[in-house]
C-alpha cells in the first residue's frame, strides 16, 4: 500500500503502558470508544466479528483478524476480506516522557487509496477525522479524575 492509504493520529493519555494496552487489547472494550463500533463478538483468540453502526441506521458486520502482538507494544489486526479490500490497523504503545504516560499512536491503511478514503468521507466517516476522535474518547475513557 502506498502513503495515500495510511492514515495517522496519536494522543498521550496519563495512565502506565501496561494499563492502556490491555484495555485496548480486550477487544470487548473497542465499543466504548470506537465511534462506529457497536459491538465486538470474539470468535476465536485471535478473530472477532465486529458490528458497525453504517449510515442511516444501518449496521454492518465484519470479521477482523488480529495478525500481530507484543505485548504492551504493538497490536496489528486487519479485516478479512480479498486482499485488495482489506483495512489494516496498527496500534503503538510507548512509555510518554513522564512516569505513568502512554503514547498510543495509531495508523490504519485504507484499501482503494483517495477513492476509499473519498467514499468514507462522502458517508460521514472521513478516516482522519475517526482516528483522532477514537482516540480522544480513549484517551477520557482512561485519564483519571484531575
Amino acid at each position: 500500500m502506498s502513503d495515500t492509504d495510511r492514515i495517522e493520529a496519536s494522543v498521550m493519555i496519563r495512565r502506565p503502558v501496561d494499563q492502556v494496552f490491555s484495555f485496548y487489547r480486550d477487544f470487548r472494550n473497542l465499543p466504548s470508544f470506537l465511534g462506529d463500533v457497536m459491538a465486538v463478538e470474539l470468535t476465536s483468540p485471535t478473530d472477532s466479528r465486529w458490528t458497525i453502526q453504517g449510515p442511516l441506521g444501518m449496521e454492518a458486520h465484519f470479521n477482523i483478524q488480529l495478525t500481530e502482538e507484543y505485548v504492551n507494544r504493538l497490536v496489528r489486526y486487519q479485516t478479512v476480506t480479498l486482499p485488495g479490500m482489506r483495512t489494516y490497523w496498527e496500534i503503538y504503545f510507548a512509555p510518554g516522557a513522564k512516569a505513568g504516560q502512554t503514547g498510543v499512536r495509531e495508523v490504519m491503511k485504507v484499501s482503494l487509496g483517495r477513492f476509499g478514503r473519498a467514499v468514507l468521507a462522502l458517508i460521514g466517516k472521513a478516516p482522519v477525522c475517526e482516528l483522532a476522535a477514537n482516540l480522544q474518547r480513549l484517551k477520557q475513557l482512561l485519564e483519571p479524575e484531575k
